[in-house]
């Protein structure tokens, strides 16, 4: 499960619109909204590199925050969204929506495969093709898993591995209903063409 909730420090930003933007981008600053809780928005404004630190360090849309900004209570936050320049792909604008810790909120959480080495099909040369290397769940805010796991022990070839077969975390819920495939373990080429080459050798004789 998620650890220690990671501080997301801000500074408040005088002034909205495009104006105030583009002064906050000339100061090496994002900036950003704060929205949601039942409280009126708070417009903020995040230092260019440490934002930048943030999302290559990955799961930035996944990662619950404790926003500290001077003069406001901390919060925590959740990002929805980063736009970015459509020329350098660099963050131009944040927002950040305020969550309780009993909050309910879906997010692509990352799935992990154990136990590779303890599967019949992999050790036979059968590849892992990954279908969905992340899952859109409906988690609490509080208590938000840093990963799935999917365990291959026993796994052969031709297997196929549904979001049925996952022991999800207690509270988590797919956001899709029906029982999604995550990943399968499939012939390797070279087995294939074995088999093609025996069944047409078998219908010719």
């Amino acid at each position: 499960m998620a650890g220690e909730i990671p501080d997301l420090i801000a500074e408040a930003r005088t002034g909205t619109g495009k104006g105030a933007a583009r002064l906050a981008r000339r100061e090496g600053k994002v900036p950003g909204v704060v929205y949601g809780g039942g409280v009126d928005p708070l417009a903020i404004q995040i230092p260019y590199n440490v934002l930048l630190k943030r999302l290559k360090q990955g799961r930035f849309l996944s990662t619950l925050f404790n926003l500290k900004v001077e003069g406001h209570d901390d919060v925590r936050v959740i990002c929805r969204g980063v736009q970015r320049d459509v020329v350098k792909d660099l963050p131009t604008h944040v927002d950040l929506m305020r969550l309780r810790r009993t909050s309910r909120v879906a997010l692509f959480i990352p799935v992990e495969f154990i136990n590779h080495e303890k599967s019949p099909g992999l050790k036979r040369g059968g590849v892992l093709t990954v279908v969905r290397a992340e899952v859109e769940l409906v988690v609490t805010a509080g208590d938000i898993p840093d990963h799935i796991t999917v365990d291959l022990d026993g796994r052969a070839i031709g297997d196929v591995i549904h979001i049925s077969d996952v022991v999800l975390p207690e509270g988590a819920k797919p956001t899709i209903d029906r029982d999604f495939v995550i990943a399968n373990v499939s012939a390797p080429s070279g087995l294939v063409s074995s088999d093609n080459a025996e069944a047409e050798e078998a219908a010719e004789g």
